[in-house]
């Protein structure tokens, strides 16, 4: 008989063994939390001294870092009048959406001018300087949590900084809208694309982006998708909201709904794999900008989005 070798009691003291059925389905058990329904007010960012103001969830999450989800995390950027500040760059991927304001970028030697409407994204590299003209505030979303979960350091950039002009991401939406038809189809939106990604046709190679109009007595049909969505409100008037439920019946309608109120320039979290619906009752169209890990889950063939009483996307 061989003799037996010695194991050195390092290499087994973390090992463990679960029956299947005990292991198989860690969210059912409890053993990871869900992602919560949370909502930003805008009297996040309203007033106070030029900051960062990260929508955080880390605690519900069970996170050891900052997040708003398990991959992505989302920020409010105020910045006063003749200020600058900087964005911390430890992600592969931001984004970074004017809510009002204008000034200046400064990425390595690349200068980005903006004003209220416009998208930035940015990949990996420098620390970006954000300076303000006047009372600016962004809506910044980064895969900073990905990369903490992996252990990994982002070094090669995907993509090159690339502005999404407000005119022409709003001339965009309204010949979307102007389309015969436009009143067939589940919403009236546009995506946001960058041609480095021609597989997911995504904004970014893990962020997804839609600039969306949700017109006057609009309900959308309930839909379901495996990303989270950090979903921003461009502007709207009281009375627009999202339904959110687990479930929905045989007939597609949601069980439960929890009602989401819309709030201008306000964020909130939709959990994935949650059917939700977006509805109109204000008497005027309201803009929204979901923002989504679904470019890293259409790479991964994971998104599986649904549309429960329609095939029209």
């Amino acid at each position: 008989m061989a003799n037996a070798i010695a194991i050195e009691p390092s290499l087994t003291q973390d090992s463990g063994y679960l029956e299947y059925s005990k292991a198989a389905n860690p969210i059912a058990s409890g053993s990871i939390s869900q992602i919560p329904i949370v909502q930003f007010p805008a009297t996040l960012h309203e007033s106070g001294p030029s900051r960062i103001i990260p929508l955080d969830i880390s605690e519900q999450l069970g996170s050891v870092a900052p997040a708003s989800s398990a991959s992505l995390l989302a920020s409010f950027i105020r910045i006063n009048p003749k200020e600058s500040l900087a964005a911390p760059n430890r992600a592969t991927s931001h984004l970074f959406y004017a809510i009002r304001g204008q000034g200046v970028i400064r990425f390595a030697d690349t200068t980005i001018p903006y004003q209220a409407g416009d998208l930035i994204t940015l990949p990996c590299g420098p620390d970006p300087i954000l300076s303000a003209d006047e009372e600016t505030v962004f809506y910044w979303v980064n895969d900073q949590p990905l990369l903490k979960y992996l252990g990994v350091t982002a070094t090669h950039p995907r993509f090159n900084p690339t502005l999404y002009a407000k005119d022409e991401s709003q001339a965009a939406l309204a010949q979307a809208a102007s389309d015969p038809l436009a009143a067939q189809r589940s919403r009236i939106s546009v995506l946001l694309t960058n041609s480095h990604f021609p597989q997911t046709l995504t904004i970014t190679h893990v962020l997804w982006a839609m600039l969306g109009i949700l017109p006057v007595g609009a309900n959308q049909l309930p839909h379901a998708h495996k990303s989270v969505a950090l979903d921003l409100i461009i502007s709207c008037k009281p009375g627009c909201y999202t339904a959110v439920a687990e479930k929905v019946d045989s007939q597609g309608n949601l069980i439960d709904p929890i009602k989401v109120p819309w709030e201008s320039a306000g964020a909130f979290i939709t959990p994935p794999g949650w059917w939700h619906s977006h509805h109109n009752e204000s008497g005027e169209p309201a803009y929204l900008m979901p923002i989504q890990d679904a470019g890293l889950h259409t790479h991964l063939r994971t998104l599986d989005i649904q549309f429960h009483r329609s095939n029209v996307v």
